[in-house]
């Protein structure tokens, strides 16, 4: 296998297990994963609302470019999102990725950076409940299930749908993009 390179874009407050368990699968899978810190190297997870634990970015986003990477991998967490969010950088990147046709991943309350960048609009998608309201706003249709793929875009709503959000990550990563899509929409519709 031709090792694909994943991007985990976070800022501060990042809900732990969102970042920590797609990074593990992903690095058990043989993907070249690198943790970029929007902002600094050095990041502080959250555990829900407690401090969890510190970690250190690979690179910041000044010093990389969608060009490097076939895949991008959004963590949740409110405090991180609504950062996130307000990056113009972060933003132009999720543009790029999916106008590119590069997989982009997002989890809790991660889609509110694809409502910032403008990338909702008819397209359908999952987050955390609290933010169904922005999503369906800015024309996206939001649906309550644990993993919604729309073409390159693949969503989940919290921490106890990581394996599910995990498993569509993989699959869609293993296959060609369009072949691994088609076979996540086929599990996701219980067609196979």
């Amino acid at each position: 296998m031709n090792a694909k390179r994943v991007a985990i874009l976070v800022d501060n407050y990042f809900e732990q297990s969102e970042f920590e368990e797609p990074l593990e699968a992903l690095r058990d899978a043989g993907f070249e994963v690198t943790v970029v810190g929007a902002r600094s190297k050095d990041l502080q997870a959250l555990i829900h609302v407690d401090k969890g634990d510190t970690f250190e970015a690979d690179t910041v986003l000044s010093d990389v470019t969608t060009d490097e990477f076939d895949a991008l991998v959004l963590p949740g967490g409110a405090m991180n999102a609504d950062q996130l969010r307000m990056i113009e950088p972060a933003r132009q990147w999720v543009r790029d990725f999916l106008d590119s046709g590069k997989l982009v991943a997002a989890i809790c309350h991660a889609p509110w950076l694809l409502v910032s960048a403008d990338e909702v609009q008819g397209r359908k998608l999952t987050s955390y409940f609290t933010i169904q309201d922005d999503i369906d706003n800015a024309g996206g249709e939001w649906v309550d299930q644990p993993v919604v793929i729309d073409y390159t875009l693949i969503t989940s709503r919290k921490p106890d749908d990581l394996p599910a959000f995990n498993d569509a990550i993989l699959t869609t990563l293993r296959a060609d993009a369009i072949d691994g899509v088609e076979e996540v929409k086929d599990k996701q519709d219980g067609t196979q």
